[in-house]
């Protein structure tokens, strides 16, 4: 209602009818009050100055300050105000209304302090002995040339604050009479001005239900009736239009809701205008996030905004493949500038190739280990046969050196061959974990026990050290009695004679947290982070032989029991394995 027309026109003149009256009110009451005040502050000084006069004369003539009292008080009488005789020092002498034995010193009273130091002082405040307002004049009583104190008059301001009150009403009271027969005439010219627009914006608001058949006024011959017959040829276009839009625009949303790629549009200025679900995904926005929002602030990847740019300023399609931080995803995105449909904007498209690329990954990286692990002892076997073949078969107990090494190097083929079964298996969800509840001491006592023969050879020193009370855990006790001897014979192979192996668990809220530590060589930083990947070898382990599978099957058997497993390790000083199982 107040946005519409008639507010427009009536308010103005309802202001300004209102600001006229109210400031012409609040100036005669003003002068009024004024003219009050001055006359009452007049006619109180005629009176002080008086009174000032007849105690100066008497004081000269010896009257003590006692005798002033009933002259005082007679002039009180005759004058109807209260009067209050105030020696230099601010001890009240005498008083109209008051004992002046109970009052209290008055030299902090500000009329008081402007009369001893100035002709006059006058002050409006609150009574605390009468409780009520008064007017305080304070004359100065001299004497010789001297201030001998100060005749104080004040006046109840009851009478004239009721008089005043009463004018500002009946000025009110008119100003509000006219305020309102000159809002009422606005409002009526402006409603009779109006009423056909309103009329019009009635009928044109069912345009906006979508209901173009709409009876407007178009029968009238004055710019209302132009407007009106407008009307109806927008209102028949924008039906038609806005059936094909809906049409189009369902269609688009469809294939952007379901589209597995990133789109965004992104206008001449890097505002984002739309923005689809996959989006949405890719950029850990929702939708309120992106929308009006620069592509700086919604991709986060400067190489995205460097993209568009090129795209925008060579008004050519762009194509770049990018690795984003720090979720390091690699996504391909395509800048197109859109300069047919949507000039300056431009449409971004990122396909995100993340798992492709890793597959790839694993794919190259699984070939070359392979290959790599397979070359050194096939690459044996051929030197061996070569050998065998040029005359050492002559030789028996060489021809039987030989074929004990071909012998080590077939079975270290089988164990490879054996392990990538079992890690293809254990990956696929193919091997099935009998898990129960079992006692953590009993693995960790039979995992030793099995390696003790082996750490005692090497002239190493292995125990447990747990606490009998651990609870239970859930476990496949084989698969998990294997991963301890993985790890106690990778400690083995790299501990020195001499050397500690410590065998340890404790519980962790709901799970037990199991180590093997030793005093070994210890593991680089730079390769303890992949010990746990397929084939990987730390250079010390390269020596010591292996297949480098273990620790990747120790990794996915511990993940397949709900737990995890890491290393820790200093060069020099030894290294420490953990992993957790859930307590059962």
């Amino acid at each position: 209602m107040r946005r519409s027309l008639v507010w427009r026109i009536a308010v103005p003149f309802i202001g300004l009818i209102l600001l006229s009256v109210g400031g012409v009110s609040l100036y005669f009451t003003n002068y009024t009050q004024q003219g009050y005040t001055e006359n009452l502050h007049d006619s109180l000084k005629t009176s002080g100055n008086l009174l000032a006069v007849d105690i100066a004369n008497r004081i000269l003539r010896g009257a003590s300050y006692d005798d002033l009292a009933p002259v005082i008080q007679s002039y009180a009488d005759l004058t109807q105000t209260r009067i209050t005789f105030i020696r230099s020092d601010g001890v009240v002498v005498a008083d109209s209304v008051a004992d002046p034995k109970t009052m209290q010193n008055h030299l902090d009273r500000p009329e008081v302090k402007a009369a001893l130091s100035g002709p006059e002082g006058a002050e409006i405040r609150f009574s605390d002995t009468l409780k009520r307002r008064f007017y305080y004049l304070a004359l100065p009583v001299l004497s010789t040339g001297q201030t001998i104190g100060v005749i104080r008059l004040a006046r109840d301001l009851t009478i004239i604050e009721g008089e005043l009150r009463n004018l500002r009403a009946r000025i009110l009271g008119v100003g509000a009479t006219i305020t309102l027969l000159s809002v009422l005439l606005a409002y009526l010219v402006a409603q009779g001005t109006l009423r056909p627009l309103r009329k019009l914006a009635s009928k044109v608001q069912h345009l906006k239900e979508g209901d173009p058949n709409v009876d407007l006024p178009s029968g009238r011959k004055d710019e209302i009736g132009v407007l009106s017959r407008s009307f109806e040829q927008v209102a028949r276009q924008l039906s038609t239009q806005m059936a094909d839009f809906q049409e189009e625009r369902g269609k688009l949303e469809a294939v952007l809701r379901h589209m597995t790629d990133a789109v965004l549009i992104v206008d001449k200025d890097g505002k984002v205008t739309l923005a689809n679900p996959a989006a949405e995904r890719l950029f850990h926005l929702t939708l309120d996030q992106s929308l009006g929002r620069s592509l700086v602030e919604v991709v986060r990847q400067h190489q995205f905004v460097e993209l568009w740019r090129a795209s925008r300023d060579s008004r050519k399609q762009q194509i770049s493949t990018l690795e984003t931080s720090p979720e390091r995803n690699f996504v391909q995105g395509t800048a197109t500038p859109l300069e047919s449909s949507l000039p300056g904007s431009t449409l971004l498209v990122f396909q995100n190739l993340t798992r492709i690329h890793r597959l790839e990954t694993v794919r190259r990286d699984f070939v070359s280990n392979v290959s790599h692990e397979l070359r050194t002892p096939l690459a044996s076997l051929k030197a061996l046969t070569e050998t065998l073949q040029e005359g050492a078969l002559e030789d028996p107990p060489a021809a039987r050196r030989f074929l004990k090494r071909m012998e080590d190097e077939i079975d270290n083929l089988t164990q490879m061959v054996r392990e990538l079964l079992d890690l293809s298996r254990i990956e696929s969800g193919r091997v099935p974990f009998d898990r129960l509840s079992v006692n953590p001491m009993m693995m960790m006592g039979n995992a030793v026990e099995r390696m003790r023969l082996q750490a005692e050879r090497g002239g190493l020193n292995i125990q447990v050290d747990a606490s009998q009370s651990l609870p239970e855990v859930m476990a496949d006790a084989d698969r998990i009695e294997a991963v301890l001897v993985n790890l106690l014979h990778n400690a083995i192979k790299f501990t020195p004679p001499g050397g500690q192996i410590v065998v340890s668990a404790r519980q962790d809220g709901d799970k037990v947290v199991f180590s093997v530590r030793d005093t070994g060589i210890g593991i680089k930083p730079e390769d303890l982070s992949r010990i746990f990947e397929r084939f990987y070898k730390a250079d010390q382990s390269r020596s010591g032989g292996g297949t480098g599978l273990g620790l990747s099957i120790a990794r996915h058997t511990i993940e397949a029991h709900q737990g995890s497993i890491w290393a820790e390790s200093h060069p020099g000083q030894g290294s420490t394995f953990y992993f957790t199982l859930p307590v059962a």
